[in-house]
């Protein structure tokens, strides 16, 4: 029996000798990890040295940067989860924390964050993190979308330059498209649509009109309805011909080159993407940022922010605020804005005279990012499966002329309503 004891109480220390050491080291030294999403060089560097000059001034609170990628952020945060080993400090969007959020996976951040964090961030900010009576995550970056043109060909043609004090309609937008393709000659297109990822283009721009796909019911569950898609894509394609079908299935970087050609007058495009045009376009090629068109909401748009999360499994979740709280101080907001061409939530931040400035469309943006609204799909739970299965694909083929607004109609709200239901149940 003394032998087995023995043993016994060999093997607890060797196990508990083993959990230490899978720790890290027993130095009193609280260790967290943050997996970033940056992916440019100047955004990378960006949260890098931030990470660096906080590990610098806070010996006793170490911060390992981890790289991770949007391609996979979802699907490899689940796996984390449910194996136990999901970082402390979280980056991803507004729009893909629902499922968490609900699922008890992503700590509620209200006892957390400091008071100045939580009076700096506009409140239609913090409602895109906001699920139930929780708030699970920082928006810290938002991206509007812009029309960004070439100057050239606007100037040439003597049409209106839109402004964000006086954009353009979608009526209007519309006509000044055809009127630029005609002046433009053959095989030539004012507007070049990337919709590569149509969903949150569609749900985001139809803010801007009233537009309204997703309603919760007072029990709480949301169903998909909607009366008629907006037709502006769809007829500048199909009817008009004043922009090409091939660029649906593109990316933004996609239409570039064709951009810088002089094949496109426009194409709306995500504010960040003015990094690669000012990186890309051949010398003397001249562009500008335009608002997108207004509707009867003026230039509301959807947006889901760039978010900071804490997991609810974190031993370390104080420490973890502490370190958000640097992370997102006005300065460094800016520092991250900048980094990623985007701009900060922050009314602080956002308004730093480096964002107000003409070039490269900053002022635009700014201008903008005060009418931006929280996307459509913010707490919808299995709105990421609804929109690879169902509304990517429908979207797709009813701006390219294949099927007509009823069909598009029927598979959102049917075959979407079916998703969302396995979400819902109980």
């Amino acid at each position: 029996m003394r032998r087995v004891l023995a043993l016994t109480a060999a093997l607890l220390l060797l196990l508990t000798g083993c959990t230490a050491a899978d720790d890290g080291p027993d130095d009193g030294v609280v260790r967290l990890r943050f997996q970033s999403l940056a992916w440019q060089k100047e955004s990378v560097d960006a949260n890098r040295q931030l990470v660096e000059e906080w590990n610098a001034a806070h010996p006793d609170v170490q911060v390992e940067y981890v790289q991770g990628s949007w391609d996979s952020v979802h699907d490899q945060l689940l796996t984390s989860f449910e194996g136990g080993e999901a970082p402390d400090i979280i980056h991803d969007a507004s729009d893909d924390l629902a499922d968490f959020a609900y699922g008890g996976l992503l700590a509620d951040l209200r006892p957390l964050l400091s008071e100045r964090l939580r009076a700096d961030i506009p409140a239609r900010s913090w409602e895109t993190t906001t699920f139930g009576e929780g708030v699970y995550g920082v928006p810290f970056l938002q991206e509007p979308r812009v029309l960004i043109a070439n100057r050239k060909i606007l100037e040439a043609s003597g049409v209106r330059v839109p402004t964000p004090e006086k954009p353009w309609s979608w009526t209007e937008f519309r006509q000044i498209a055809q009127d630029l393709t005609r002046t433009m000659g053959p095989g030539r297109y004012a507007v070049a649509w990337p919709l590569k990822e149509p969903v949150s283009v569609s749900l985001n721009l139809g803010v801007s009109d009233g537009g309204r796909l997703f309603h919760r019911g007072p029990d709480g569950r949301v169903t998909v309805d909607f009366t008629e898609a907006d037709g502006t894509v769809h007829d500048q394609v199909v009817t008009d011909r004043t922009a090409p079908r091939t660029t649906l299935g593109s990316g933004g970087s996609d239409t570039l080159p064709g951009f810088f050609a002089g094949k496109y007058a426009m194409v709306p495009l995500g504010f960040a993407y003015r990094q690669q045009i000012a990186q890309q376009a051949p010398e003397g090629f001249e562009w500008t940022v335009l608002p997108a068109p207004a509707g009867s909401e003026g230039l509301a748009q959807g947006v889901s922010p760039q978010t900071l999360s804490i997991a609810e499994d974190s031993p370390h979740k104080k420490e973890a605020a502490r370190f958000l709280d640097f992370f997102l101080r006005p300065a460094n907001m800016v520092r991250l804005a900048r980094g990623d061409w985007m701009l900060p939530t922050g009314a602080a931040a956002l308004a730093d005279p480096s964002l107000h400035t003409a070039r490269d469309g900053w002022a635009t943006g700014a201008a903008v990012a005060r009418r931006l609204r929280p996307a459509p799909a913010q707490s919808v739970r299995g709105y990421p499966e609804w929109k690879d299965k169902v509304a990517t694909p429908a979207f797709q083929e009813y701006y390219s002329g294949a099927i007509d607004g009823a069909e598009l109609r029927r598979r959102l709200v049917e075959d979407g309503n079916r998703v969302l239901a396995r979400y819902q149940r109980g």
